[in-house]
């Protein structure tokens, strides 16, 4: 967009000067017409006559007040009847007094049978410029102008005025047509005047008509700004009724580029200057850089002094320019145009489709870079502000209608990353160089890209600001100015996000991210995408909330901050969207049952890096499904592997584990399911093994309780029962202790290496090693010691084997 107007602004004023200077010519020729239209002509000039007469002046009168008149110094009749006037000068006056301009020659011959009169030598001719009324001028008023402004009294001062708008013009070969009214020339012809000089070969001018041609070479030098500007014409026309010129081929060549029009068409005032311009056959403006506009059919409307106030293009309107490795392209089927009073472009007005493509390369630390930008609307506005050295360039740029701006950008031969950005209404603001700074969508406003990696990531809102900043990264958007990538972008209103990652090669393709929420933030370095207010995530069955959600976008990964929840939706199938395992697989979910699973903690991250999707909660973390729950300052679910880690190094927040045990269904006594609780430093659960496991860690020990006995020991394993053997949630099928175990129930205390408890009988098995075998202190019974220790929770009984016998010990014990 950095094509100035200004440039058709100078072909027209050019062109329109030329035209005024050969118009006032013409007319000045044309008025010939009245004195030698006259029967008597002869005998008033003494060409009845053989003989010389000196010091001749004819004037014309229209009722009382003089039109023109013709002095010349001699008349000679010649013997064939023709009369040569020698030192002509004729004044001719406008009807209204606006001009009184002067025709000088050497000498006029005048043909009284073939009715033409023709002067052989040089003629000057002398123009007036229109609009103020000189002294001498028949129906002047001294001191006044036509518009009735009050001017300088003196004549001094009226002179200096008609001198400066002057135009003096040179030709020779000039014929007049008594019988037609024409008026032409086959010679060359010079004019000046203060604003430069031209010249043209031949011209007629049809009195009764009232048209003025110029047949060819049509040629004007003049200076703007002090710099030359040259117009070249094939062919002009002039109306004298309807004040209008057309040219063809017109050229407009000045320092830093050129104007041309196919055929235009000059409308001009009453005092001479152009109201507008009609253009056809093409409308072309190139500038020195190599920018190019171009149209096949314009107008333009000026003021009084000769600057655009608007215009109009249509036809297909096409823009281009190359410069320092950029290229750019635009089309729109019409265009409105608007200048200030300087006649500098303002504003412009793009109908009926918009498209504008802009094409990159340059050369970065890691190699070459492409960038492709494509705007396109219904509807587009451009305002324009004063740039250096005259020029113009696009100041902001507005898009209604449903705007799309495409991009891609390649680095080498790596594969090309496409982005798409949308809304309703777009509005953008450029900086110096017609670089694009910003832009505003408002109205169903979205961006689409793809990163390196292949992963394809969609936001969109109610509204939307992005800042660019020069630099051209993938996954940018830019419609101008170099390589431009995202600085900071802001959506507003229903905010909805979609990553889907790359697939896999060879395997079916993951499940995608999504996340909605009040307000994103888009953040340029480092590419991550900040959600708040109420923002929620999905990612592979999990809905998240937190006060604020950060999203990478390069990554994949999400981070959750303050008041975090996480609910993991039962739908029987894993993230790949395949059946989990045997074992339960409901999409990762961390107690291995069937229904839903909840997750509160501070902080949560998503990782889906390296194949890998893990989700990890932080800050008095706790999950839990139904009954059965799990807390800790840390928990990491690895949805792909089914596994849960849960870590402390706090004693005052250990890790904890609540679940169900089976129901005790020893006969006769049938009881219905028991809690089991378990805290350590650290944890671990497979869902495929149905195994969870719990170490002391950093804080020494792992103590288990059950409905009937406390144990400590060094490692906890609780073993679940099969998936399908429940009805909708885990239950404990076993619980073994390891290392140094200690167990309290009913009173007793006993001490060993190995600790069993299987729920569904509801025994305690406790054993040791030959060197140290397990032992029991019982309040009634003393000490006890054998090769293994059996406590009996449906009867508080304990059977004691050891030495190839068992003995048994029955023991009563209040509950």
């Amino acid at each position: 967009m950095r094509f100035t107007i200004e440039r058709l602004r100078t072909l027209v004023l050019a062109v329109a000067v030329l035209l005024l200077v050969a118009l006032a010519v013409f007319l000045g020729l044309a008025k010939w017409k009245n004195p030698f239209n006259r029967r008597d002509l002869p005998k008033r000039l003494g060409f009845d006559i053989q003989q010389e007469s000196n010091g001749v002046t004819f004037s014309h009168a229209l009722g009382a007040h003089s039109q023109f008149k013709v002095h010349a110094s001699k008349v000679v009749q010649l013997k064939q009847g023709n009369a040569v006037l020698h030192d002509v000068r004729i004044e001719l006056y406008g009807e209204d007094g606006s001009r009184v301009d002067r025709i000088e020659g050497g000498e006029f011959e005048y043909d009284q049978k073939n009715g033409r009169a023709t002067a052989a030598g040089p003629v000057e001719i002398t123009l007036m410029r229109p609009g103020v009324a000189p002294a001498i001028a028949p129906n002047a008023t001294p001191g006044k102008a036509l518009s009735g402004k009050a001017k300088s009294n003196g004549l001094t001062t009226v002179a200096k005025q008609a001198e400066a708008g002057e135009v003096h013009v040179k030709t020779s070969g000039l014929s007049f047509d008594w019988n037609t009214g024409v008026t032409t020339t086959s010679q060359h012809v010079d004019f000046s005047m203060t604003q430069g000089s031209g010249s043209s070969m031949g011209a007629t001018y049809d009195s009764k008509q009232g048209s003025l041609v110029l047949d060819h070479a049509v040629e004007l030098l003049m200076r703007r700004g002090g710099e030359p500007v040259h117009v070249h014409a094939q062919h002009a026309e002039f109306e004298r009724g309807d004040l209008e010129c057309r040219l063809h081929a017109a050229t407009a060549d000045y320092s830093d580029g050129q104007a041309t029009a196919g055929d235009a068409k000059i409308h001009f005032r009453e005092n001479g200057t152009a109201a507008r311009l009609d253009a056809t056959g093409g409308l072309a403006l190139t500038t020195a850089t190599g920018s190019h506009l171009a149209a096949p059919i314009g107008s333009m409307d000026f003021d009084e002094h000769n600057q655009p106030r608007s215009g109009h293009l249509e036809g297909g309107v096409s823009m281009d320019s190359a410069s320092e490795g950029r290229q750019v392209h635009g089309t729109s089927p019409s265009a409105e145009l608007s200048f200030t009073p300087q006649g500098n472009l303002r504003h412009t007005q793009l109908h009926q489709g918009v498209a504008l493509n802009i094409e990159e390369q340059s050369t970065t630390k890691s190699g070459q870079l492409r960038v492709s930008r494509t705007w396109k609307s219904p509807e587009a506005d451009v305002e324009f502000r004063n740039a250096a050295n005259g020029k113009v360039e696009p100041a902001t740029m507005h898009g209604s209608g449903g705007v799309v701006i495409t991009g891609e950008s390649q680095r080498g031969k790596a594969a090309p990353m496409p982005s798409r950005l949308a809304a309703d209404e777009v509005n953008g603001v450029f900086g110096h160089g017609s670089v694009l700074t910003s832009i505003t969508g408002t109205g169903r406003a979205g961006i689409d890209q793809t990163t390196a990696t292949g992963a394809r990531q969609s936001a969109s809102g109610d509204r939307l600001e992005a800042h660019f900043v020069a630099g051209g990264t993938s996954g940018s958007v830019g419609l101008a100015g170099g390589a431009t990538q995202i600085q900071s972008a802001v959506l507003d209103g229903h905010v909805t996000l979609t990553q889907q990652p790359a697939a896999k090669p060879g395997g079916a393709a993951e499940a995608a991210l999504r996340a909605t929420a009040g307000k994103a933030v888009y953040e340029g370095a480092g590419e991550w995408m900040h959600l708040t207010a109420s923002p929620r995530v999905e990612d592979g069955g999990m809905e998240l909330t937190a006060d604020k959600i950060d999203v990478s976008q390069v990554s994949g990964d999400a981070f959750a901050h303050g008041n975090v929840k996480a609910t993991w939706v039962d739908s029987g199938k894993g993230r790949s969207g395949q059946r989990g395992s045997a074992a339960g697989g409901q999409m990762g979910l961390p107690m291995g049952g069937q229904g839903p699973a909840h997750a509160i903690a501070q902080e949560a991250q998503l990782h889906q890096a390296g194949g890998a999707s893990t989700a990890t909660f932080k800050g008095h973390a706790r999950l839990w499904q139904q009954a059965n729950s799990i807390a800790g300052p840390q928990i990491v679910l690895d949805r792909e592997k089914q596994t849960l880690v849960a870590v402390s190094t706090d004693a005052g927040e250990p890790v904890r584990v609540v679940m169900l045990s089976a129901g005790n269904q020893a006969a006769g006594k049938p009881t219905g399911p028991s809690v089991v609780r378990v805290r350590g430093g650290d944890l671990r659960y497979s869902d495929a093994e149905r195994r969870a496991v719990m170490l002391g860690g950093g804080l020494g020990s792992v103590v288990a309780e059950t409905a009937t006995a406390t144990s400590s020991s060094n490692e906890v394993e609780l073993t679940l029962l099969p998936a399908g053997s429940h009805a909708s949630q885990s239950q404990v099928d076993r619980l073994t202790a390891r290392g140094r175990v200690m167990i309290t129930t009913q009173g007793r205390r006993g001490s060993g290496e190995l600790l069993t408890y299987a729920t569904t009988t509801g025994e305690y098995i406790l054993t040791g090693t030959p060197a140290s075998p397990p032992r029991i202190t019982d309040p009634a019974r003393g000490n006890v010691s054998g090769q293994a220790l059996i406590f009996h929770s449906r009867d508080d009984s304990v059977s004691i084997e050891g030495g190839g016998r068992e003995t048994r010990t029955e023991t009563t014990a209040p509950r």
